[in-house]
């Protein structure tokens, strides 16, 4: 299955206090504090359509990452946008967050946990291995996430199956700014081998159909499936996107992904970028500023 989306994704106008949107909507920085980022998308999910955001910009001295999942809850019902997707949005019910971690966040399946359908999971999540970890070294894997995938095969699949949902590889994982090691950068960002809470980092969040009116959370980062984060999931009320701007990620932007005949936009990027030696020579083109910002970075 591969969703085609007909629409342009973009953050709800109801988030939390201490956000700001840009005039598309697609950017949300945290302007002040550590607290008050959540975010949603503005349009429910459909089955198998990913929401990506890139992490934009950092902010030292905090403790703790993104946090992203899902919410059955309109943003348009909440009385007051809950300081925290964790515990506050999530204790409220219909909601199923992820702590992103500099490392661990792969979901290693427990065949004691239950699901949601089976009472399992009913308060509404499932943290990987939580942000207690956050400051541990990956274990055999250098820091990086604990990634496993073959970077040979990232290069040669043109998609990312995850059971029967089809994505396309090429807005999963970021790209490095221009600069004199960025070929080098661009590599270790498709073999995920920079932490996922780093700068450029592209983390999205889904669900898979599993039957009757029930479905799986999945979470990507840069590439990679870190697999079911919560399971069981009710279908029978839409499902919005939550992204939590919190602590020491200060910035994101949504990344557009494309699951059927390639825009007009990505067209023109693609012909620039075949006739240039180095994206920064896209700098000396006549371009407007916003086109030359998308063949840049995308």
């Amino acid at each position: 299955m591969e969703p085609f989306s007909d629409q342009f994704m973009e953050f709800h106008p109801i988030h939390g206090t201490n956000v700001r949107l840009d005039y598309s909507g697609t950017q949300a920085t945290r302007v002040e504090s550590f607290a008050n980022g959540v975010c949603f998308s503005k349009h429910p999910l459909k089955p198998g359509e990913i929401f990506l955001i890139e992490i934009e910009d950092k902010e030292l001295g905090w403790c703790g990452h993104l946090r992203i999942g899902l919410t059955a809850r309109d943003p348009r019902t909440l009385e007051v946008v809950p300081e925290y997707s964790l515990p506050d949005l999530t204790d409220l019910g219909d909601s199923w967050v992820f702590a992103i971690t500099r490392n661990h966040n792969k979901i290693i399946e427990d065949p004691g946990v239950q699901e949601v359908g089976e009472g399992g999971l009913a308060g509404g999540h499932r943290l990987g291995r939580g942000e207690a970890e956050d400051g541990a070294g990956g274990v055999g894997n250098g820091g990086g996430g604990g990634n496993s995938m073959n970077p040979k095969t990232f290069f040669t699949d043109s998609h990312l199956h995850i059971e029967n949902v089809r994505i396309p590889r090429d807005k999963l994982v970021g790209r490095s700014r221009p600069g004199r090691f960025s070929h080098i950068l661009d590599d270790l960002y498709k073999t995920n081998a920079l932490p996922p809470t780093a700068r450029r980092s592209r983390i999205g969040v889904l669900y898979v159909p599993k039957g009757r009116d029930l479905a799986d959370m999945h979470i990507v980062i840069n590439g990679e499936d870190m697999g079911a984060s919560a399971k069981g999931i009710p279908t029978v009320q839409p499902l919005y996107a939550v992204v939590d701007v919190f602590a020491a990620t200060k910035c994101v932007r949504i990344v557009q992904v494309e699951y059927g005949f390639s825009s007009l936009q990505t067209l023109c990027r693609k012909a620039i970028q075949k006739h240039i030696v180095h994206r920064m020579a896209i700098d000396w083109l006549e371009l407007p500023e916003a086109l030359k910002h998308y063949c840049k970075y995308e």
